[in-house]
């Protein structure tokens, strides 16, 4: 592989937004992509994938470049040398690269490959967690899994297509894709493409969704004609699930704190056909207390850490901080409490989230169970979803029934 000297310094001033700013490595590449119109795909993907490997290994790469946070952009150049030096790409006679001690940076990468920190590039704190709550060997491999590049998967809206026709489509657009086993309405591509551009997209025949994702909304049992809420559906993607497994008939009433996500679930709806959705903000205790014993299944996809997402957003790994996970147990808890007061009697109930943490999922759930709102709910069944296994994100998902 060549290095051309304007796609590296969209890398630099894109790391520069992320590490010293803070900005969220999707945006930061979303704008970095519309730099040059002359870029083909092969340019954007080298730009977005180089970006994302570097925020990921960002730890593990300025520890070999021997760099110190804020990095200024020489610091940032260093770290480059390192991705560049370790994929085996050979580092042209630019002036940031003078003096580039190759062997010095195999060396350093075999002796801090044996160290679990450094080798997977995660904080010691989020190293002590995982170690703590999952066991040493299968955080080992959880982590490792976490660290890949995610495959993009779509789920095809069957309100508006088949999966077979989708396929036939995207192969007419040299978009190739692989069914998988065990989700019936997911397909993998074979190799990354711009799929929103797609007339397919646009027309709403499916969304870019994790296939752990997928497994969310048919967790709950769902059937057309019953009333369900999504009590925290942010943007929606397993409303919009939930509407075509309900093939449009019934109620979906989409609850969040965040209205313009809410927003954003209208317009989506909207092009996949999803008639059968309300939005409703919540703005105050009495938009839950109206629906006590009102629906027939209530979805949590409850906020949380996010760990079981690491793949697609490897930037998460340098936000996230302890209290945060401390604090985001809280507000679950209290979410369960009080959105499960929906559920009428003999209806279900999933609480799910995108976290890999016991005391995310599971402990929650025994927790409820032994609360007063929790004693007239009974366990069905539960689903622990690790990457290391599945090859996906990580999830958890409980199925709870609520008795007389």
């Amino acid at each position: 592989m060549r290095l051309h000297r304007n796609l590296c310094f969209a890398v630099i001033d894109g790391l520069t937004l992320i590490f010293n700013e803070g900005k969220y490595a999707d945006k930061v590449i979303q704008q970095l992509l519309k730099r040059d119109k002359r870029w083909g795909a092969r340019d954007r993907g080298f730009v977005a994938e180089t970006t994302y490997d570097m925020v990921r290994w960002k730890r593990l790469y300025a520890e070999i470049a021997d760099v110190k946070e804020p990095f200024d952009r020489d610091n940032l150049w260093r770290m480059f040398a390192v991705w560049a030096t370790l994929k085996g790409i050979k580092l042209p006679d630019w002036k940031y690269f003078e003096g580039t001690p190759l062997r010095k940076i195999k060396g350093r990468f075999d002796e801090l490959s044996k160290i679990r920190k450094y080798k997977e590039s995660i904080p010691d704190w989020m190293d002590a967690l995982g170690s703590e709550e999952l066991g040493e060997a299968l955080w080992s491999k959880e982590i490792t899994a976490l660290n890949q590049q995610a495959n993009v998967i779509l789920r095809v809206n069957t309100l508006k297509t088949t999966k077979e026709k989708l396929q036939e489509e995207l192969f007419d657009l040299d978009i190739e894709t692989d069914v998988l086993n065990h989700y019936p309405n997911a397909l993998k591509l074979k190799e990354r493409a711009n799929v929103f551009s797609t007339e397919a997209f646009k027309k709403g025949h499916f969304e870019v969704q994790d296939a752990s994702s997928q497994l969310v909304a048919e967790f709950l049992n769902v059937e057309p004609g019953m009333r369900v809420i999504d009590a925290c559906a942010g943007a929606g993607g397993k409303t919009l699930h939930l509407a075509a497994l309900m093939e449009n008939k019934g109620q979906i009433i989409a609850l969040d704190i965040y209205e313009n996500k809410l927003n954003e679930l209208k317009r989506r709806a909207k092009r996949n056909g999803a008639h059968n959705i309300e939005n409703r903000v919540i703005d105050s205790t009495k938009v839950i207390k109206k629906l006590y014993d009102k629906a027939d299944r209530v979805l949590i996809d409850a906020p949380c850490s996010g760990l079981g997402v690491l793949r697609r957003n490897p930037d998460a790994k340098w936000k996230l901080q302890p209290e945060f996970i401390e604090k985001i147990k809280g507000t679950q808890q209290d979410i369960l409490q009080q959105y499960s007061r929906m559920v009428k009697v003999g209806g279900q109930l999933v609480y799910a989230t995108c976290s890999i943490l016991p005391s995310e999922n599971q402990k929650q759930v025994e927790r409820f169970l032994k609360s007063d709102a929790g004693e007239h709910f009974v366990l069905l069944k539960d689903k622990n979803v690790l990457a290391h296994q599945s090859g996906f994100d990580g999830f958890y998902m409980a199925l709870l029934e609520r008795k007389n």
